[in-house]
């Protein structure tokens, strides 16, 4: 079997506006408009501060374009968790001593320790 991964990234965009001295959200919306990309303030604001689930690829474009960056820069995949496929697991309960029709929790009663004293 193969080994499982999931993925996550790192967006980039805020440090790259600030190599290129772009430090408010509000610079880039010209920047944007001129592109052919209207966004509101809001939307701007969370673009750049919060990694986004979706972007237009026209957005990816302009942004790459604006900043003279490759989406490299922007956008950086990683292996957020690895893990092997349980190839040795058990495939049947009876391999763990489990069998069909038992229980498999019993029901307990606890007694109070004596105290002598």
């Amino acid at each position: 079997m193969s080994e499982q991964r999931r993925i996550g990234y790192h967006w980039n965009l805020r440090q790259v506006m600030a190599q290129r001295n772009l430090w408010k959200t509000t610079e880039l919306i010209p920047l944007l408009k001129a592109r052919g990309i209207n966004l509101s303030n809001a939307q701007v604001h969370r673009l750049v501060t919060v990694p986004p689930e979706r972007i237009p690829a026209r957005t990816f474009a302009a942004l790459c374009d604006i900043l003279e960056c490759t989406p490299n820069d922007l956008f950086e995949p990683y292996i957020e968790l690895r893990a092997t496929a349980t190839a040795n697991a058990p495939r049947r309960p009876e391999d763990i001593g489990v069998r069909p029709g038992d229980p498999i929790a019993r029901r307990i009663r606890v007694i109070p320790p004596d105290h002598d004293g």
